[in-house]
């Protein structure tokens, strides 16, 4: 499909037309997540921002012409931490919160990346890729620690657009003697017997965060590659960082061509925090969490992508009964239609910097005109509507007992003029999100927006 593409390049603030390197192979690397507990509702962000822009680009490209990495860090001190403090494993640990991970993106949609490397896997090239820097002259060894001289890099701050002094400035940077410069961050620190780590030329240690990025980007896609992608608060220091090090590593590369960051989340217009009480992970929308009902995952999914994810998502309750609203009465139109080719205008409009809001609202225009066919399509390319994802509607859609049930308690209310069952029985319903009509010709229940099976138990 010849679309052009156009993305929003962090790293020269424009809207710069998309073209690969080569032209016959896209390739995007997006820092995945340091896996020692669920993920948070915001860290579903931009694992769905990136799986937009993955589909994107196997429906323009050809899904044989893209490569997608998104690592997971499984080597981390607050993992560390974790495991001393539950008396577990590390290897536990990380396994289980992996596949936790694994299966909440999954239910929100999001498709496995072509490849999904461990950090704990690329340990021997942080380690070369560490020496390498030292041979070069941009890293030195200080106490067991080695660190990047920030200062032998002298286009650092050109992604975040600061200077190195404004950065000591406005940043939190770790105090050591041992650091030249304060901006000097760590690539390898020494281990006590305690905690995990690998033989190395400055000794037993373990890599810092940024340099297991940079390895495993370069072992996966080279010393140049398309799109670097993750939330923004990852500008700094970490792709920064990622910058320094990747380029002085390996100069005949330019690293990442187009950088695109995603904004953060909010919760019903605060900041998400465990002090306000309203923070909570995918699981706890999927499973319901204190008393609310539970949120499906394409509803979740519909959500992020009501807002553009250059601008700060809000997540509220009425959007995702609204959004719960939309899918029921979609999916009930598209039941028994064949899918039809991907509509020209919703893939245009994606393809204008990931436009997700612009591309729902041309679902909106398609069901509105009967084009049922092309909103099947359309939805599917951002990842709604599929079959794999409906499993929440059909399970809750049969109400035909109930209404029996009603229509029949309304019968009886005829004989008796005693309706005080039939107005018990539609205010439960009602409470539980479901749509009643009653006629002459008998008793219809839809689910509606907020619906909640759970409160029809008892019914």
């Amino acid at each position: 499909m010849d679309v052009p593409i156009w993305l929003t390049n962090s790293r020269t603030r424009k809207k710069e037309l998309f073209e690969p390197l080569d032209p016959d192979h896209v390739r995007i690397d997006v820092c995945g997540p340091t896996v020692y507990d669920r993920a948070h509702l915001g860290n579903a962000r931009p694992a769905i921002v990136f799986d937009v822009l993955f589909r994107l680009m196997r429906q323009v490209y050809g899904p044989e012409h893209v490569t997608y990495v998104r690592n997971f860090t499984d080597g981390d001190d607050t993992i560390n931490a974790r495991a001393q403090a539950s008396g577990r494993s590390i290897g536990e640990i990380t396994a289980e919160t992996t596949q936790w991970y694994l299966d909440d993106m999954a239910a929100v949609g999001v498709m496995e990346p072509t490849h999904m490397p461990r950090a704990t896997e690329f340990i021997d090239q942080m380690i070369a890729m560490i020496a390498d820097l030292i041979e070069k002259g941009h890293a030195y060894e200080a106490e067991g620690h080695v660190l990047f001289a920030v200062e032998s890099y002298k286009a650092y701050g050109g992604l975040s657009g600061r200077s190195v002094d404004d950065m000591i400035a406005g940043a939190r940077v770790e105090v050591a003697p041992y650091k030249r410069n304060p901006m000097d961050f760590v690539l390898w620190k020494p281990s006590d017997p305690e905690l995990p780590g690998w033989e190395s030329p400055w000794g037993r240690g373990r890599p810092g965060w940024h340099i297991e990025c940079s390895a495993m980007s370069y072992e996966l896609l080279g010393a140049s590659f398309d799109i670097h992608g993750g939330g923004n608060d990852l500008m700094f220091p970490h792709h920064e960082n990622e910058i320094a090090q990747s380029c002085c590593a390996h100069p005949e590369g330019g690293f990442a061509k187009v950088w695109l960051h995603n904004e953060m989340l909010q919760v019903e217009g605060k900041k998400m925090s465990k002090s306000l009480g309203n923070f909570f992970t995918v699981h706890d929308l999927l499973e319901g969490h204190e008393g609310q009902a539970a949120v499906p995952g394409e509803v979740i999914r519909f959500v992020m992508l009501s807002t553009h994810y250059r601008k700060p998502m809000d997540w509220t309750a009425e959007k995702a009964r609204e959004a719960e609203a939309t899918l029921r009465k979609w999916r009930g139109m598209v039941a028994d239609v064949e899918v039809g080719a991907v509509p020209e205008t919703v893939v245009s409009v994606l393809a204008d910097d990931l436009n997700t809001a612009g591309a729902i609202a041309e679902l909106h225009k398609l069901a509105s005109s009967g084009d049922l066919g092309g909103l099947k399509a359309g939805a599917g390319l951002l990842g709604l509507l599929t079959p794999e994802m409906g499993a929440w509607d059909e399970v809750s859609m049969d109400l035909s007992e109930l209404a029996d049930k009603l229509a029949a308690v309304r019968a009886a209310a005829m004989e008796s003029k005693d309706f005080s069952e039939v107005d018990r029985m539609k205010a439960a319903l009602l409470e539980a999100g479901v749509e009643v009509r009653m006629s002459k010709a008998g008793v219809e229940l839809l689910p509606g927006a907020g619906f909640d099976a759970a409160k029809l138990e008892g019914l």
